[in-house]
Parts: structure tokens; sequence; C-alpha cells
């Protein structure tokens, strides 16, 4: 259908499956950011490229959601060689799971084979090893929860009231991890400060 440049019908198919269904590629969240444009609802846009940059960071992105949300000081959107690195290897989180568990079975299986012969500390520390890898592996490497800001305007205030002091006053287009969540309030960093901002003013990514 999209090739065919029907691109509401698309639309609706590829908004069907994300919303409903959590499944999205790449390809598709660029699409429907072309589409969403077209449409003038650039809010959308900027949420579908977000999503499309939480999964593949790209500075050209960046230069579009700044386009499109008139904004050329967006928040969020700054990664270094950590947050690299840790993506990789949250992107490899179940195989390098497996590769650690199947490496702790085989010292496990060698220590009972060789028991007789395994009697000093040293011969545990492989086991001790790849059981700590595995454990580290399957329960710290995930993705930090991420959404973009499309209230307008939107307060970032320094505690979770409104009675809180007022830090700034934002358009939508920024981008937030998520670090918990406290009745209405999302506790977010900004600019490597912690704040809160109103859920009502943040879709997730």
């Amino acid at each position: 259908m999209f090739a065919a440049q029907n691109y509401q019908e698309a639309f609706s198919i590829y908004e069907d499956l994300l919303i409903n269904d959590e499944i999205f590629s790449p390809a598709m969240l660029l699409k429907m950011a072309f589409v969403a444009e077209g449409t003038g609802d650039y809010s959308k846009a900027s949420f579908y490229l977000a999503k499309y940059y939480d999964q593949n960071p790209n500075p050209r992105v960046i230069t579009k959601i700044k386009a499109l949300t008139e904004q050329s000081n967006l928040i969020g959107y700054e990664l270094d060689d950590s947050d690299r690195f840790l993506k990789f290897l949250t992107d490899l989180q179940e195989e390098l799971t497996s590769i650690f568990s199947i490496l702790l079975i085989l010292s496990l299986i060698l220590l009972v084979a060789y028991r007789k012969r395994v009697d000093q500390p040293k011969y545990y520390f492989p086991t001790i090893f790849f059981l700590i890898l595995t454990f580290i592996s399957n329960n710290f490497l995930f993705q930090a929860t991420t959404g973009i800001v499309t209230g307008s305007p939107t307060l970032v205030m320094e505690k979770p009231t409104a009675g809180g002091k007022l830090l700034s006053v934002v358009d939508p287009g920024h981008r937030v991890v998520i670090k918990s969540s406290k009745d209405i309030w999302y506790e977010v960093n900004w600019g490597g400060k912690k704040v809160f901002i109103k859920k009502e003013n943040i879709t997730k990514l």
C-alpha cells in the first residue's frame, strides 16, 4: 500500500501493529513519520523519529526532529561512547546470556568430572566468574525506558508537586530517560539532573 502511495491505508495498518501488537521495524517507523509529516502532524512525526532514534542513533534523525519541532537545542539526544557500548550489549543480551550460561554449565561439568583433582579454590574461579556474568547479563542488561516530550508547553519541575520549583518551560521534541513513576509524575533525567514532568506531557518510546 505504501509503495502504491496509499499512505493513509498503510499508516492505519502500521499504527495497529505498533499500538496493539507492539511490533515495528525501523523502516516502518520512518514511513509512519513520513505520512505524519505529510498530514501536518509534526508531533507524531517527531515521536516516530525519536522511537527510530532509540533503535538506530543517527545524527540526521536529530536534525529532522529539530526541523519538525522548530527547535535548535533539543535535550536528550546526546550519546557518548558508553551509551553506544551499553546499547550494543543490550542488543545482544539474549546471545550473551546464552553464551555465559553454556560456559557456566561446562565449567560445572568439569568440576564434577574432575572433583577429585580440584581441591584448591582457584579451580572454582571460572565457575564463579561465569555465574556472575550470567546473572548480570540476565538481570541488568536492559535498555532504559525513554520518552519524548509531547505536551506544549511542558513544565519541568524540581519536585513532583505543583508547588515545587519551576525549572523550565519547554516545547515538544525533547527526549528523556524515565527513571521512575510517582503518581501523575515521571522522574526523568534532564541534562544530567533529576527532574519531574507530568505523565500527560510525555509519550513513552
